[in-house]
């Protein structure tokens, strides 16, 4: 017999930042790491940022819509290989906004949700992703945060501080995170990946897929 999996609760995190388990069907996770696959190749290919101060992120990142590199976006890749990144695909908008809708209901208009690009994180089982503020978008709408492959420990913290006070969530494959509102500009990073926790059924033998939509407010 089967093991039977019950679905964690939606639960808001913060005012604003909805963690939704299970959101993604296993057909759509399987969709994503194929497209996510097909994005990693290029026109821009994935890659290890360089951070201005010299270090070398540990993630992998692929760019959809905009290219971005820390504290801007631009339409080319000039740190990278001089292209324009691959489109921001109309699915994935929708996708966006099926998300919203779910995690916010009627709280926020969820057809107004025009996102333009995404970036897509690909984490090993060593990679961690440091506290940040998404704050180089010049809009306020939320991100959408989507999971797919190995658990992680997202913490997930406060628009002051890097510090406390944050709350930890433990986010599996398939899951979606949305935090806008108050908690748009909250701190939050990945200090932990759970090798081995994720479903090869997706179709990712091994590691975590990140893919976060936003509104750039760019044109």
């Amino acid at each position: 017999m089967g093991k039977i999996v019950i679905p964690l609760p939606m639960r808001e995190v913060a005012p604003g930042a909805v963690h939704v388990p299970g959101w993604l069907t296993l057909d759509e996770q399987r969709h994503l790491v194929q497209a996510c696959r097909e994005w990693a190749t290029g026109p821009v290919p994935i890659r290890h940022t360089v951070l201005p101060r010299g270090g070398v992120m540990s993630v992998q990142t692929v760019c959809l819509g905009w290219h971005w590199q820390p504290y801007r976006y631009t339409r080319l890749a000039h740190d990278v290989n001089g292209r324009q990144v691959a489109e921001f695909p109309a699915w994935l908008g929708e996708l966006g906004r099926r998300a919203l809708a779910d995690a916010y209901g009627q709280e926020h208009p969820a057809e107004a949700y025009e996102p333009d690009t995404a970036l897509i994180n690909f984490y090993d089982g060593q990679a961690k992703m440091g506290m940040h503020q998404d704050k180089d978008e010049k809009s306020d709408a939320p991100v959408v945060s989507l999971s797919i492959g190995d658990a992680c420990l997202f913490r997930f913290g406060n628009t002051e501080t890097r510090g406390r006070p944050y709350t930890d969530v433990r986010l599996a494959s398939g899951d979606l995170f949305v935090f806008g509102g108050p908690s748009r500009f909250a701190y939050h990073g990945v200090p932990k990946v759970y090798p081995g926790t994720g479903d090869p059924a997706t179709g990712l033998a091994s590691g975590r897929l990140n893919l976060t939509m936003r509104v750039t407010g760019l044109r």
